[in-house]
C-alpha cells in the first residue's frame, strides 16, 4: 500500500555519484524527514520511497534528467566585480542568493574570477550528475495540522 501524500516520511540515507564518491549521508546522525506530497525531495526518489515498508533498504537510481535536471551552459554568466558588496572578499565556491525579477530567490557559485569578472553559475551543485542513493525507511505518521499548515515536517520538539 503506497505511503501516499500529508504523512511525515523519516530515512536515512547515502547517496553517491555513479563513481560511488560519497556526496552525502544521514549515516552516524539524526535521519531526515519530508512531509510526502510537497515536493521536498526528488519527485522520483519520493515514487520509490512511496513504495517502501518501514525497516526496509532499497537502492535508488536516479538519472540526472530526473534528478537535478543536465547542465546548463545557459546558466552560468559572467557578471562585474562591482554587482557585489563592497566589503565581502570574493572566492570560488562562494554561495549567493540574488531575486529573479518575479521575486523568487535563485542561488548561484562563483566559478571563477579574473580581474573585475566573475562567473557565477546558477546550475544545481548536483545538475549533470546521476544519483545513487541506499535508503532506509524509518518511520512514517501522519502529519500534524501544523506541519501541513506550515508545509514542512517538524522534529520532536516542534520544528526542524
Amino acid at each position: 500500500m503506497p505511503i501516499g501524500t500529508n504523512k511525515v516520511v523519516t530515512i536515512h540515507y547515502t547517496l553517491k555519484d555513479e563513481s560511488g564518491n560519497l556526496l552525502d549521508t544521514t549515516q552516524g546522525s539524526q535521519p531526515f524527514s519530508y512531509l510526502t506530497g510537497y515536493e521536498q525531495i526528488i519527485p522520483k526518489l519520493e515514487e520509490e520511497i512511496d513504495t517502501m515498508l518501514i525497516g526496509g533498504k532499497k537502492n535508488v537510481f536516479i538519472s540526472a534528467e530526473d534528478a537535478y535536471g543536465e547542465y546548463r551552459d545557459d546558466l552560468v554568466h559572467r557578471v562585474r566585480k562591482e554587482n557585489f558588496p563592497d566589503d565581502v572578499e570574493l572566492e570560488i565556491g562562494m554561495q549567493f542568493v540574488t531575486s529573479a525579477p518575479d521575486g523568487s530567490q535563485m542561488p548561484f557559485v562563483i566559478k571563477e574570477i579574473n580581474g573585475d569578472n566573475v562567473t557565477i553559475d546558477f546550475n544545481h551543485p548536483l545538475a549533470g550528475k546521476n544519483l545513487d542513493f541506499e535508503i532506509e525507511l524509518v518511520d512514517v505518521r501522519d502529519a500534524t495540522e501544523e506541519e501541513l499548515a506550515h508545509g514542512h515536517a517538524h522534529g520532536p520538539h516542534s520544528h526542524h
